[in-house]
């Protein structure tokens, strides 16, 4: 693989090439000796319990900053009037190709 000085400093330093310039194997890609024991797999983190699960969730849910009930009601009307007007936009869109579309078959 052909590549330029900036590219196997780069890789050298992020262990992928060694010091030569040819490519260093991962601890997981060497071949393994014949009386080597193979690797055990890490330990699973313990479950978590139902209690343990709903206390972090009040925990985070203290963290939230929840929104006024006159921020709410504004946020609100803007995405409803944002519905309206985008499906206007689409019906009148939708009016015209159709219209032009008869229009290309009447005769």
């Amino acid at each position: 693989m052909a590549m330029n000085r900036a590219q196997k400093r780069m890789l050298q330093k992020q262990g992928a090439l060694g010091a030569d310039g040819e490519p260093a194997r991962p601890a997981a890609q060497q071949r393994r000796q014949p009386g080597a024991a193979a690797a055990r797999p890490e330990a699973k983190e313990a479950r978590t319990g139902p209690a343990q699960f709903l206390k972090e969730v009040r925990a985070e849910l203290r963290k939230v900053a929840w929104p006024t009930r006159a921020e709410v009601i504004n946020y609100s009307i803007i995405v409803l009037v944002a519905i309206v007007i985008m499906t206007s936009f689409i019906a009148l869109v939708d009016v015209g190709a159709s219209e032009f579309v008869l229009s290309l078959f009447d005769e």
